[in-house]
């Protein structure tokens, strides 16, 4: 893998901020997102970089809480993260929305969709038929229904553009992979109108883009770490990133040894323990404020 040689440890020395996934990668939760536990060495490598002053954003592809909620269910488990640590990919589509002018977004989910629109400004409207918007936005919605889809499908022939917040089939938790619905949903709109899916959350540039101005860096300056190879490696590649992969959630390192030679992680781990060692080995000096 690319990862075998020093040029993808000195580009870890060197990243001045860190994306993580959470399901896979740092935690692993129940299927209905209501509790997490940290996977090995999460919590002392988070820790090790607070210490160091590294600053990291926590980016997940959930949209079942806000970003605040994201927060304390993290904080319950034992993360030290701030508020403004965790994002969603409503947050990102709160920020391309704003940025293309639109103003009235249907949301195909719950608060944990809509709270991150409504504070940039966006006007939510649920499913319902007969008032026009600008974009319908896809994410986490169990209870999509006929009567939702119908509104969903009116409004892309309406002109609304539609976005899903993933088009990951799965991810990981404590009882194994569970299935999304932002992909299932986006796709009964598509199948019915015809229409193109445009992505907000994680593998796109948007998510890669929000999560580098959130750390005031560039994208290129970061490294990202999760457990899909269709997601964190993905946008990595996309934005210029590191790109290193965990195997402790829905890809293993055969799945990632079978990507292309240019899609493969620069760096392959068995999980964030591991790299935990990495980074303290390749660390130059510098504060060291708690001893995890």
């Amino acid at each position: 893998m690319p990862g075998d040689g020093a040029a993808p440890r000195e580009r870890l020395r060197s990243a001045r901020g860190y994306v993580f996934d959470l399901d896979g990668t740092l935690v692993l939760t129940d299927p209905a997102n209501s509790s997490y536990a940290p996977l090995p060495g999460a919590l002392p490598l988070t820790r090790w970089l607070a210490s160091r002053d590294v600053p990291f954003v926590l980016l997940t592809n959930g949209t079942a809480k806000t970003p605040q909620a994201y927060a304390r269910a993290l904080t319950d488990a034992g993360f030290g993260v701030a508020e403004g640590s965790v994002l969603t990919p409503a947050v990102s589509a709160a920020e391309l929305f704003a940025r293309r002018g639109y103003r009235r977004v249907m949301a195909l989910g719950h608060d944990g969709l809509a709270s991150p629109l409504r504070q940039a400004g966006v006007e939510v409207l649920p499913p319902a038929r007969g008032r026009p918007v600008d974009a319908v936005l896809a994410g986490a919605y169990r209870e999509f229904s006929m009567d939702a889809l119908e509104a969903a499908c009116e409004a892309v022939w309406q002109g609304a553009r539609l976005y899903s917040c993933s088009q990951s089939v799965f991810f990981a938790t404590a009882e194994g992979k569970a299935l999304g619905t932002s992909r299932a949903i986006s796709a009964m709109i598509r199948s019915v109108t015809g229409c193109r899916v445009r992505v907000v959350g994680k593998p796109s540039l948007h998510a890669l883009r929000s999560a580098a101005r959130r750390l005031g860096v560039r994208p290129a300056e970061l490294a990202v770490v999760g457990d899909d190879p269709e997601l964190e490696v993905a946008m990595a590649h996309r934005g210029g990133a590191l790109a290193v992969a965990v195997g402790t959630g829905v890809g293993t390192s055969s799945a990632f040894a079978r990507l292309p030679g240019e899609r493969r992680p620069h760096l392959m781990v068995h999980g964030v323990g591991e790299l935990l060692e990495l980074c303290r080995e390749s660390a130059g000096p510098g504060p060291d404020r708690r001893n995890p």
